[in-house]
């Protein structure tokens, strides 16, 4: 009797022990990559992003939301202005490039996916820029995941982790600290959704690459859900929420408030389907567009340009 309480006791302890490790660890798994996840300042609301270079920053076209006056916020430090450089249709990874140094070492990213009931965390920053962090296991590794005629994800990563749409953009990180996923806003049958951090860092290469498409009609975006002319019929479309002085939206009409419907004849309801169709072989082309005006529907044509540098 005396021996099973000692023994029962001494494993109490080791468990005990075991726990404060693991809490201990992944407090500072947290506190090491705090600043390499960092606020974009695009969409409607903040969302995440990581850094991926000297002056470049990984996140989501959800994260965007809009194709200028994008603003990154790196720890503390006042937001800076940054541009889009590219985005990639079929995994919706967007590089941002910021208009200062970040002084921010990448994290390491991982060669290989991570096992079903892997631990992970996941990074993001709260909508008052508020370090966030979500833990849980890898639920499913699998694809591919169709994101759009002819275009899909080869694999992505499930996770119990619970994300809300500030984790888009963020990072998702294995136990050795490695960079694994890149948080979407996505969620699969109750299992948030991640981009394994090898298709990410292979779609970023590529928009360094070759640029991106760089065509732009200078719109800040939100979804909205409207009543289609079908009662039964309801719907996402996108409101818009900013102009940019003198660009194509500003010249076709377009204000803010008005809501966009229809781009080049296809139904528009996410950031990511606008910027789906706004790739750089349209630069210069006249597309029709369909907005709500004031309540009525109206056709304009948008005059497509390329997205400044500034």
């Amino acid at each position: 009797m005396i021996r099973r309480g000692i023994g029962t006791r001494t494993m109490t302890l080791m468990a005990t022990s075991s726990l404060l490790s693991l809490s201990n660890d992944l407090a500072d798994l947290c506190a090491t990559h705090a600043a390499t996840v960092v606020q974009v300042l695009g969409a409607r609301r903040p969302a995440s992003g990581v850094v991926h270079g000297t002056d470049t920053i990984l996140t989501t076209g959800h994260a965007v939301g809009r194709e200028d006056g994008v603003r990154v916020r790196i720890g503390d430090a006042d937001p800076i202005a940054a541009e889009m450089v590219g985005w990639d249709a079929a995994t919706g990874i967007v590089v941002l490039r910021s208009s200062a140094a970040l002084n921010v070492a990448p994290p390491s990213i991982s060669a290989a996916e991570p096992s079903v009931g892997q631990i992970v965390v996941a990074l993001g920053r709260s909508w008052t820029n508020a370090l966030t962090a979500s833990a849980g296991v890898v639920a499913v590794v699998g694809g591919p995941l169709r994101t759009g005629r002819r275009r899909e994800i080869p694999r992505v990563i499930r996770v119990t982790a619970p994300m809300h749409e500030g984790f888009a953009g963020g990072g998702l990180f294995d136990p050795s600290g490695q960079l694994t996923g890149i948080a979407t806003a996505a969620v699969i049958r109750g299992f948030g959704v991640a981009i394994p951090a090898s298709i990410a860092a292979a779609s970023a290469r590529q928009i360094l690459t070759t640029g991106g498409a760089r065509a732009f009609i200078g719109v800040a975006v939100q979804p909205v859900q409207i009543a289609r002319a079908n009662p039964d019929d309801r719907g996402r479309a996108l409101l818009v929420v900013g102009v940019t002085p003198g660009s194509p939206a500003e010249a076709a009409g377009i204000i803010v408030g008005d809501i966009l419907l229809e781009f080049a004849g296809t139904r528009i309801e996410s950031t990511e389907d606008l910027l789906d169709r706004l790739t750089g072989d349209r630069v210069g082309q006249k597309v029709p567009v369909k907005t709500l005006h004031g309540g009525t529907a109206r056709d304009a044509d948008v005059v497509i340009a390329s997205r400044p540098r500034d």
